[in-house]
């Protein structure tokens, strides 16, 4: 969506360069926000599970499903509420509160170990309040999209996207290099700290969210500039220098745009945390890989999405000025639509059936007759020291008898083209968002949206759990085809609303759509 300024008499005020660059520091104060709570959702991912067993033994596979999902649900409920704080004061506060919140819960998820019981639940309180902490992303957004105008807007959703995604790439690899410290490391009798592989990688969090909140006190100012990048005032800067009225806040937002636009970025991130979530149990029912293979090579997968998906944060800014959002948007929940369509299963050959232990009608271990684990807990487990791990489809899910394979080639095309359509969806959504508000406070809108977004993330592995492990891949496949051909309807539908708010009400043109 490219935009022309309309002559008037306000277009020969112009941006100072000390405002200018005070603007752009703070936005880049915004973007290691950004970075540091996706950190601090992936940096532990991998080794939740051992450290869970290790402090709590009576923790089973369902818990570490809640556990992980915590963090959605503690974002989901504090984004709409650090959005409103941030609509009346000054954005300052709710960024450092949240912080803070984070910092000290990567405090107590280090000292987990030292109640004499209950530990899972303390890690459980933990892992809420670091989601808590996350949802300051709905400050961080909405305080971007109204630090830009419609011409830098689009750049600004793709860096902080970017900044995003390497932290979720970069978490493991602190990880990882943790790891070095071993399970025992060294022990702080005196405050009762134990410094391993477990507890080292939320210190480094806390560490860089003091840092960034030393930051946010020394280098982040409120700013605030209308569509066309002229400094305006606002309730945020409490004294901090002040622009001319916005004049261009009149008018109603659209709601009925952004009621869709809500649901579109719902659908986006369920069918991404699907993709996320259905990965280990496909690959191990479809290909007979052990635990440890699956969640190795689809760590790989992964990471090589993550960076393609940086690529294409980097591409799409370029690209929006040719085509506009819109487009690329619908581009991009079409190129979803047949990575998932390509998942289908076709053929005859079937997956290799699991029947080792199937002996005097017992059930196999990997699904219990009575209680389905969602596979997303399955990530990060130990395998068995015996090596006993049975492999291949359980023929406890009765669709593995009948349900062709879906071969490997694919598999990495689908991981390809969805690697390609979610991140294109990700930043369109959140820019056309912004847009449709105009030079309004976002805080409660981008707080409904990325609770939307938490919600999307939870619902994922429940319906990886339900319909993938008692329909198989052909009903779950053909529904996320059917729930993205809905969106693209829905897309369709309020197409021509999806115009900027100046655009809307005729102060400034669209040149391209």
């Amino acid at each position: 969506m490219i935009l022309s300024l309309l002559p008037s008499k306000n277009r020969d005020v112009v941006e100072t360069q000390e405002h200018y660059k005070s603007r752009w520091r703070s936005i880049w104060i915004m973007y290691l926000t950004m970075f540091l709570s996706s950190v601090g959702f992936s940096i532990v991912i991998m080794s939740v599970w051992p450290y869970l067993q290790k402090i709590d033994p009576t923790a089973d596979g369902s818990f570490l499903g809640w556990v992980i999902a915590s963090y959605s649900i503690g974002q989901m409920i504090a984004s709409p509420l650090f959005g409103v704080w941030s609509n009346y004061r000054p954005r300052r506060e709710p960024l450092v509160v949240s912080t803070a919140i984070s910092v000290a819960a990567n405090c107590l998820y280090a000292y987990v170990h030292v109640p004499p019981s209950h530990n899972k639940y303390y890690m459980l309180t933990a892992r809420a309040l670091v989601g808590f902490g996350a949802g300051n992303v709905a400050v961080v957004r909405s305080y971007i999209a109204g630090a830009t105008s419609l011409t830098e807007r689009t750049s600004a959703m793709a860096n902080t996207s970017a900044c995003q995604a390497i932290g979720f790439i970069l978490g493991p690899v602190f990880q990882t290099c943790f790891t070095l410290i071993g399970e025992e490391g060294v022990t702080w009798k005196l405050i009762d700290l134990q410094l391993n592989m477990y507890t080292a990688p939320v210190l480094f969090g806390a560490l860089l969210g003091i840092i960034n909140i030393i930051l946010i006190f020394a280098v982040f100012r409120e700013h605030r500039v209308d569509d066309m990048g002229r400094q305006c005032s606002s309730i945020n800067f409490e004294g901090e220098e002040s622009g001319v009225p916005d004049q261009d806040a009149e008018g109603n937002v659209d709601h009925i745009a952004v009621v869709a636009m809500n649901f579109l970025f719902f659908v986006i991130l369920f069918v991404f945390a699907v993709f996320e979530t259905i990965a280990t149990p496909l690959t191990m029912d479809m290909y007979s890989w052990t635990r440890e293979k699956a969640v190795f090579y689809n760590g790989i997968i992964l990471s090589v999405i993550g960076v393609e998906s940086v690529t294409v944060f980097m591409v799409v800014k370029m690209l929006s000025k040719r085509t506009g959002e819109r487009a690329i948007l619908h581009a991009g929940l079409l190129i979803v639509l047949i990575g998932f369509f390509i998942l289908l299963p076709w053929g005859k050959k079937l997956p290799n059936i699991q029947w080792q232990e199937i002996k005097n009608n017992s059930i196999p271990r990997t699904v219990s007759s009575e209680m389905v684990i969602p596979f997303w807990s399955l990530q990060g487990m130990q395998l068995p020291s015996n090596h006993s791990e049975p492999v291949g489809c359980p023929v406890t899910q009765s669709w593995c008898l009948n349900t062709p394979m879906i071969y490997l080639a694919q598999y990495i095309s689908s991981d390809i083209l969805i690697g390609l359509g979610y991140p294109v969806c990700n930043v369109m959504s959140y820019t056309l968002y912004s847009k449709l508000l105009g030079p309004k406070p976002q805080g409660v809108y981008m707080g409904w949206l990325t609770a939307s977004g938490s919600g999307a993330r939870i619902l994922g592995p429940v319906f990886v759990s339900q319909i993938y492990t008692h329909l198989g891949p052909r009903w779950a496949f053909s529904l996320i085809c059917g729930v993205v051909i809905i969106s693209l309807l829905v897309l369709e539908i309020v197409y021509k609303r999806l115009i900027a708010f100046s655009v809307r009400y005729g102060r400034m043109q669209e040149e391209n759509c």
